[in-house]
């Protein structure tokens, strides 16, 4: 007799990952011995501090809600969706947890036994994948699950996702230090500093390794007091050693080291303690070899001298986005990683095309990218936005300078379109002298845009306010900024009319709670995302850090995280938003993928119930924002 609500379970299971790459019958044997768990609003999955369960959970339906200091000032980190994991990594290396999980909603959660998933982890290499995403970046949001409060690393690990990196064999360090367990912990705290390593372990007459001491021992052991330095290694050693042959892979180096909290692994003949020990693994040479910031495709643009060859890697970093959104890698850290390759193609097409001209630059320039480029929210290849400001001259040079910068902002943008950039619509490019101005210009611009208030000068703003410097004079850039936040305190006048454009951007959802999708042309009857959805988050956020004089902060992620700190009354309102707006790129950027498109435009009969709920789940914070912008600068009486 069938079991149908195991088969439900399978059903839903499949769709997410790691399940998705485990097969049919192994699926449904996990979906038979779950537990089904029914979270009223409020109830706890976890409770901070409480001993990790042996069970880790899915959300099947509703929202969970992950928290720190539940009991002091509970600050929410994260929310877990339909198909979100939770609690597995703390299972793994079976410490007390470090958030609470609670039911933000009526939720409907899966509990899936240890005992029941661990054998994937040895025997799916799809899983282990999975799994060395998840643990590269510490968590499934961004802050660590191992320090309290403390976020982790902006940049991830450009190799940790590609398909050879995780499977590959780990480089390890052969002739390790070593010393005999009767050795004084004094004689060995001076081998380890003359040799200038972190370890040292201890063997045998056999060469077997039979402990390790590491700096963290030394801290905790005897600089506290609890040992003096004439004891012995053995009394404090850690024993026995965890030891696997010089075949152990990336992942598994990585999974083992934080399944057994430890921070060395000793690599030995035959991958035994009762083996000669021939090397050892840290997880600093793990970091190393996964790498912490985007470098080896970085290090790689640098090197390239056509910008034809620049189109390859900027495909590859397509591949990279598609793996990192598979394995769950935080939004915030796949934006961060992007924008880092994205600036560095950028840069190097600057370089190829000023070998190019004739002459260098006849004074100092800016090239500045603007719009989701320029907040580093540009997953996908879409338009350039792009301008150039330039040193002020004399006006009887200004010409012939101005000339020299489009035909190097020509030369730019060509690149860029041969990387995959697109050419923008509406010419807000550098290679428009209207966006090639000197210094003093910029100037005028940007205060006439404030002060003589038009439906084309606020679009214009929207777009070219949200500016990052890329290569150039920065110092350029600083004076824009400045005029920015000047206009903005001698008048609110500029950011109400900001606050019109956000209220009378075209609404998600209808009357009947139905989405609201394009009547007519090219994209007739599909749901645009950008600007029914992201787009009135993106302006809400500009408008508030500029009311608020927050400087140096253009992405809309970053912002939100700002905003709540300044607002602490408003703060589960910002934190909602930046929640809404991850989903939403992610999203997006996830379409974009499928459809070899900019994922703007959705054929929403493409999408599953619980894609749409995702995104309905979004557009509550949409309206929310609204509403502040709207009682803020009086704007009662829009929309």
């Amino acid at each position: 007799m069938k079991n149908t609500i195991a088969e439900r379970v399978q059903d839903f299971l499949k769709q997410f990952p790691p399940f998705d790459s485990i097969k049919k019958e192994e699926l449904l044997q996990i979906s038979n011995q779950i537990r089904i768990l029914y979270v009223e609003k409020g109830g706890y999955v976890f409770q901070q501090d409480e001993a990790c369960h042996e069970e880790f959970y899915i959300v099947r339906e509703g929202a969970i809600g992950l928290y720190r200091d539940a009991d002091v000032d509970e600050k929410l980190i994260d929310i877990c969706d339909v198909g979100d994991l939770f609690g597995l990594r703390i299972m793994i290396i079976r410490k007390n947890y470090r958030m609470t999980a609670k039911a933000d909603e009526e939720s409907i959660v899966y509990a899936i036994s240890a005992e029941v998933f661990e054998p994937f982890i040895d025997e799916n290499k799809e899983v282990n994948k999975f799994l060395l995403g998840t643990f590269a970046a510490h968590a499934r949001n961004d802050y660590t699950e191992t320090a309290k409060g403390q976020q982790i690393d902006n940049t991830i690990s450009v190799e940790a996702a590609t398909d050879l990196s995780a499977l590959r064999s780990v480089s390890y360090r052969k002739k390790p230090v070593t010393c005999v367990a009767e050795k004084s912990i004094r004689d060995i705290a001076q081998k380890m500093t003359d040799k200038k390593v972190n370890c040292i372990v201890a063997v045998n007459e056999d060469k077997y390794p039979v402990g390790i001491i590491t700096d963290r021992d030394l801290r905790a052991k005897v600089i506290t007091g609890l040992f003096p330095v004439t004891s012995q290694v053995h009394q404090i050693m850690e024993s026995p050693v965890i030891t696997y042959s010089k075949k152990i892979t990336v992942a598994e180096a990585q999974i083992a080291l934080i399944k057994h909290d430890i921070s060395h692994l000793c690599i030995t003949k035959d991958g035994t303690p009762n083996s000669k020990l021939i090397g050892i693994v840290s997880d600093h040479d793990l970091l190393v070899s996964l790498g912490n910031n985007p470098s080896v495709l970085i290090k790689e643009v640098k090197r390239i001298k056509k910008p034809q060859k620049l189109r390859y890697i900027r495909k590859q970093v397509e591949k990279l986005l598609k793996s990192y959104l598979e394995q769950n890698i935080p939004t915030i850290h796949i934006v961060n990683m992007i924008s880092e390759i994205n600036d560095a193609i950028v840069v190097r097409v600057i370089e190829l095309s000023l070998k190019q001209m004739e002459s260098p630059p006849p004074v100092r320039f800016c090239f500045m990218v603007l719009g989701s480029q320029g907040r580093r929210e540009q997953l996908l290849l879409t338009d350039q936005d792009n301008a150039i400001v330039f040193e002020d001259v004399e006006e009887m040079e200004y010409k012939e300078v101005q000339d020299y910068f489009l035909e190097l902002a020509n030369y730019i943008t060509k690149g860029l379109h041969t990387v995959g950039f697109e050419y923008c619509p509406a010419e807000m490019m550098a290679s428009n002298p209207r966006w090639c101005l000197s210094l003093s210009k910029w100037e005028l611009q940007f205060k006439e845009w404030m002060t003589v208030p038009t439906e084309e000068g606020t679009l214009l703003s929207s777009i070219f306010f949200d500016f990052q410097h890329v290569y150039g004079d920065i110092t350029m850039t600083d004076r824009l900024s400045e005029i920015v936040f000047e206009g903005v305190n001698k008048s609110n006048r500029f950011l109400e009319l900001l606050g019109v454009s956000a209220l009378k951007k075209p609404s998600p959802l209808g009357f009947f709670k139905q989405f609201l999708v394009e009547q007519n042309g090219e994209h007739k009857d599909t749901f645009d995302i950008k600007t029914r959805a992201m787009m009135v988050l993106i302006d809400a956020a500009r408008i508030l850090t500029l009311y608020h004089n927050i400087k140096g902060v253009n992405s809309t992620l970053h912002r939100y995280i700002k905003l709540a700190e300044i607002e602490p009354q408003n703060r589960k309102l910002f934190e909602s938003c930046a929640k809404a707006f991850r989903v939403l790129i992610k999203f997006r950027t996830k379409q974009g993928l499928l459809h070899h498109d900019s994922g703007r435009f959705i054929q929403l009969n493409t999408l599953s119930k619980n894609d749409k709920l995702k995104l309905k789940r979004c557009f509550k914070p949409i309206r929310d924002i609204q509403e502040v912008l709207r009682v803020r600068f009086q704007l009662k009486n829009l929309m």
